[in-house]
């Protein structure tokens, strides 16, 4: 795919939590032909067109689910990269499950606002004055960690409680709405321990690529992934991908060498890995994932279907 645009815009807005009334901060990345400039981002740096004009489109929609306690941030470098290679990408931090405030951290009520949040996003995308560049109102998901719980969750996954998180330690089901406008998952070291039962997954047809580490301890990959290999209906939709030394961290933007410290576990990657050179390549991988999809869903649409809105 050519390079599509001369930089990444960036818009720093919020939406409102209909549930429980109170906004969270969205960062929208998208094709810009603004000249990029250094910016801050909290304690990053990075080169983008603050506010800057949008390229005539049109453009997939791609949201970015972080992980419990995490950041918009840490995948400022994902974000820029796609909306350079044309895609427009939205990354809400989570209301109560981020790094300023995780006090609803381990909760179900998270667990069933998360894809909420999602929906709320998506909505407000193809309603903002942005919607005039998007394609069709269906969207993909990359998802890190609780992200990746998040993903399948709006993709149409029935998830349940773990023992710990019920007075009888019974499975309870987590209430979720799935989103049929879901199109795509990226799955990125994820957490999928809530879809263990038979049929949690059953409803989850659309194409997933799924990466994870053998040396990923938080969230190990024998299990974690190979729920999601057997849940789903049609197996061979999922383009499922080990990779050698990463750590559940290492999947994130790296952390400047001055801020990055033992204090800081996202900071940190198991000795003589080389976060950069990983990355460099997901994103290849992750780019080339959702073009394709992105190719095909085009191939898939009704004439003229491309000009509504």
């Amino acid at each position: 795919m050519e390079t599509l645009a001369t930089s990444a815009g960036l818009e720093l807005t919020d939406v409102l939590d209909d549930r429980c009334g109170a906004r969270f901060p969205l960062l929208v990345f998208y094709p810009s032909s603004s000249p990029a400039r250094a910016e801050r981002l909290g304690p990053f740096e990075l080169q983008v067109a603050l506010g800057g004009a949008p390229l005539p489109g049109p453009y997939p929609l791609v949201l970015i689910s972080h992980g419990s306690g995490g950041s918009p941030a840490t995948h400022r470098e994902l974000a820029c990269h796609l909306a350079r290679r044309g895609f427009i990408v939205g990354v809400p931090e989570h209301p109560f499950n981020n790094r300023n405030d995780n006090t609803r951290a381990e909760s179900l009520e998270l667990l069933a606002d998360r894809p909420h949040h999602l929906r709320l996003v998506a909505d407000w995308f193809f309603q903002s004055r942005l919607a005039p560049y998007l394609e069709p109102q269906r969207y993909s998901i990359i998802g890190h960690s609780l992200g990746g719980y998040t993903a399948l969750a709006a993709a149409g996954g029935v998830p349940t409680s773990l023992p710990h998180q019920s007075p009888d330690r019974l499975a309870r089901r987590i209430a979720v709405t799935a989103d049929a406008r879901v199109s795509a998952l990226v799955l990125l070291a994820p957490a999928t321990a809530w879809f263990r039962l038979p049929g949690a997954l059953s409803a989850v047809h659309v194409p997933i690529l799924m990466v994870a580490s053998y040396h990923d301890f938080m969230a190990p990959y024998f299990f974690m992934c190979q729920l999601v290999v057997d849940g789903v209906p049609d197996p061979s939709k999922v383009d499922y991908r080990l990779v050698e030394q990463a750590g559940h961290y290492s999947f994130l933007s790296p952390w400047p060498a001055a801020l990055a410290s033992p204090a800081i576990p996202p900071s940190q990657d198991p000795p003589g890995f080389d976060r950069r050179v990983f990355l460099a390549q997901l994103y290849g991988d992750i780019e080339g994932f959702l073009e394709r999809h992105a190719r095909q869903q085009r191939m898939e649409l009704p004439r003229g279907a491309g000009a509504e809105r």
